[in-house]
């Protein structure tokens, strides 16, 4: 049977990969510190357990919303207002399976074939499959240990083409643990404004996992004005431990959401229902 060209390209998730070794090694006897998946080594929070049970004893085990529960989306707009200093309504955010399934999505809609996407490295190793499955083109941009592995605005001006369509930007950082402070996200805002072709992906996955001395900042809230090309990346696998429960977020434009939740529709139907009242 002859594959899709696409499928002769793809490779398993390294990070996978490397978590299902370090297991098999545990099972074995091994004493093994694994630092592949970025999974927290405490179990989910009971009252978020008890949330979920109680949701299926009311019923809640039929198909939803393909956005989302209208209430989770609620409260993920709340809490983005409240943590991050950004203004999103409920449309426009969409509950995906995972903060993983929702960047796939967001590729999915916004690439074309040959379109280009700048990655600051080192970066997460799902990042250039997804972008290639979407047709596009990873451009990977070195940063420099002495500038604490974030990306400058000369940089990401220099590696800037007509065919650029996305920055990906991951703060706090995986793998370095950087964390991008306001002046440097300033920086990058500065010289996005001069592309108005480019927008940026605001992966924010870790925001929680943080030394005392950092502090998260979101893009959005130090540049408001490019808020209309300005997509954020979000989730409860890090900062809930619920890596398996596999729910994540987009907020965005509400013309792209639009698009990704009827993505999503053809794709996964929905996240699963009483899940996400245990996210909610």
């Amino acid at each position: 049977m002859k594959l899709a060209e696409r499928a002769q390209q793809l490779q398993p998730s390294l990070t996978l990969a490397i978590n299902a070794k370090a297991r098999d090694l545990q099972r074995q006897g091994e004493d093994i510190c694994s630092l592949s998946t970025g999974e927290p080594d405490f179990p989910t929070p009971s009252f978020i357990r008890r949330a979920a049970e109680k949701a299926m004893e009311a019923g809640h085990t039929r198909y939803g919303p393909a956005a989302g529960e209208p209430s989770l989306r609620e409260a993920i707009a709340n809490k983005l207002q409240q943590d991050n200093k950004l203004t999103y309504g409920p449309d426009e955010i969409m509950v995906g399976n995972g903060a993983k399934q929702a960047l796939y999505t967001l590729f999915q809609v916004l690439l074309d074939p040959g379109d280009e996407v700048i990655l600051p490295a080192p970066y997460w190793l799902s990042y250039p499959p997804m972008v290639h499955l979407a047709g596009g083109r990873c451009v990977t941009v070195p940063t420099r240990q002495d500038r604490n592995h974030q990306l400058s605005g000369t940089a990401l001006a220099a590696a800037i083409t007509p065919r650029t369509r996305l920055l990906v930007l991951n703060s706090p950082a995986n793998p370095t643990g950087t964390v991008y402070p306001e002046q440097a996200l300033a920086e990058l805002a500065r010289v996005l404004r001069q592309h108005p072709h480019v927008a940026l992906v605001s992966d924010e996955i870790y925001e929680y996992i943080l030394y005392e001395q950092s502090r998260h900042v979101s893009f959005g809230a130090v540049a408001p004005d490019l808020a209309e090309r300005t997509f954020v990346v979000n989730g409860f696998s890090k900062s809930w431990a619920m890596t398996g429960w596999r729910l994540g977020y987009l907020a965005g434009p509400p013309s792209v959401l639009r698009k990704a939740a009827a993505l999503q529709s053809q794709s996964t139907s929905n996240v699963c229902s009483f899940v996400q009242y245990g996210a909610l």
